[in-house]
């Protein structure tokens, strides 16, 4: 049976973190799905076309990723994908509670699905996409959290 693992997150944007546990993850698994949706409790900054496509080109040459849109519950969208591991990283010991807890109540949903939680290698493990945004707005550097196409499409979008 092939391994094939759901990595689920707004994406708003990739960055280079993301794309570190995505690469790690695309040599333990046959298959990583990037499922990219909108969280319901933040306004993207984004729009999911732009996420897709920015999300696709950066991770161009890692051949047996997907990236897909999704607008359901997690596991559904897992098990629609015959997907049996969500992905999630951890950056810091906070970002656990909330983490154990979808864990926990994604498990009471499907307990077919497994949580597999992967931490970022050290350069990364201060790099979100929300201060990503912030550094942006505020003029600052942005070109070593995230990959060029997605400065360039953030630079765009902010201007």
């Amino acid at each position: 049976m092939k391994k094939i693992a759901i990595y689920p997150g707004s994406f708003d944007p990739i960055t280079n973190g993301h794309i570190d546990l995505i690469k790690r993850a695309s040599k333990l698994f046959d298959t990583v799905i990037i499922g990219i949706t909108q969280n319901s409790k933040k306004s993207a900054f984004l729009t999911i076309d732009n996420r897709l496509k920015g999300a696709t080109d950066a991770l161009i040459g890692i051949d047996n990723i997907k990236v897909m849109g999704f607008d359901t519950l997690l596991v559904d969208f897992a098990t629609a994908q015959n997907a049996q591991i969500i992905l999630r990283g951890l950056r810091a010991v906070s970002d656990f509670e909330y983490e154990f807890q979808l864990s926990g109540m994604n498990k009471h949903l499907n307990p077919d699905i497994e949580t597999l939680f992967m931490t970022p290698a050290e350069q990364y493990a201060n790099i979100s996409s929300s201060l990503v945004r912030e550094i942006l707005s505020l003029g600052g550097d942005i070109s070593s959290f995230v990959p060029t196409n997605i400065e360039i499409l953030l630079k765009e979008t902010f201007a």
